[in-house]
């Protein structure tokens, strides 16, 4: 199966897509840009300016949306006014750079140093109240956070690793029982999301692809992409039956790929699950 375009390479590291009805269909960041992009229905896309870095963005409950930033959280509220939260670090060489909301309406994203030296990010957790706890220390590269249907499993990687792997979870105890639960033989692990059936979708960066894994992690199917470095994927459309794939040219040669940061969408037969969204 083959993904087809939807625009052209208009951002330099496109990520994080997400699928809301509550804001109107997709948005998802170019990263280094530090804008927030959203496909008007026409086709066209608008960019919103947000700092340094635009890491992640999902809706919050009462309108309004919450986002990673460079060094720590920001809340938008439905009026459009964008209010940053105190850093959570003073070092200027680390950089938040995905995450998603858990069943419990708690907000995580990730860090990474910009240079990707081992160990040197966490991931973080906002609370509707405010507060902010380390979940995971001395990660690399933060990525591909997304819970299972009935929300007791949590899927991520930390990309240097090679591998997607699986937590438990529950409200009081939060991630547990770390374990592998697949590994792709191309490409390095990205962003990622589950269907309404429980199948993790993978996105792979330097793998031209995005892979489907059944529940038991087994591999059941491979969206293949006509650009290299692939970053994340998101249900979407009215019916949350259409994937939606962004890709990035960071670090590429000037004209070596000609559709890398372009997004794109393939239809692969199974819907996925509304967004998970932020109780604060």
């Amino acid at each position: 199966m083959r993904a087809e375009q939807v625009t052209g390479p208009i951002a330099y590291h496109a990520e994080g897509p997400v699928w809301s009805d509550r804001w109107g269909g997709l948005r998802w960041v170019d990263m280094l840009a530090g804008d927030v992009l959203t496909l008007r229905p026409d086709g066209g896309v608008d960019r919103r300016h947000v700092g340094a870095v635009a890491a992640v963005v999902r809706p919050r409950r009462g309108g309004g949306a919450v986002l990673g930033i460079e060094r720590g959280f920001a809340l938008e509220d439905p009026d459009g006014t964008l209010q940053p939260l105190e850093p959570l670090w003073s070092d200027e060489s680390v950089r938040m750079n995905e995450g998603g909301c858990d069943p419990d309406g708690r907000f995580y994203c990730g860090s990474m140093a910009y240079d990707q030296r081992p160990g040197a990010g966490s991931l973080y957790r906002l609370d509707p109240d405010g507060s902010v706890h380390v979940v995971l220390p001395d990660v690399t590269i933060s990525n591909g956070l997304e819970w299972s249907p009935d929300g007791s499993l949590a899927y991520y990687d930390d990309t240097p690793n090679g591998q997607v792997e699986v937590f438990d979870y529950d409200s009081e105890r939060g991630l547990t029982g770390r374990r592998p639960f697949a590994q792709p033989d191309v490409g390095n692990p990205d962003g990622l999301t589950v269907d309404a059936e429980g199948g993790v979708w993978v996105a792979l960066f330097g793998g031209s692809a995005v892979h489907h894994y059944t529940p038991d992690g087994t591999l059941g199917g491979v969206v293949e992409l006509p650009t290299a470095q692939v970053t994340a994927c998101t249900f979407g459309g009215p019916d949350l039956d259409r994937l939606y794939i962004t890709t990035s040219a960071e670090n590429l040669p000037p004209g070596s790929d000609a559709l890398a940061g372009s997004l794109f969408v393939a239809d692969v037969g199974v819907r996925g699950m509304p967004v998970r969204e932020f109780a604060g």
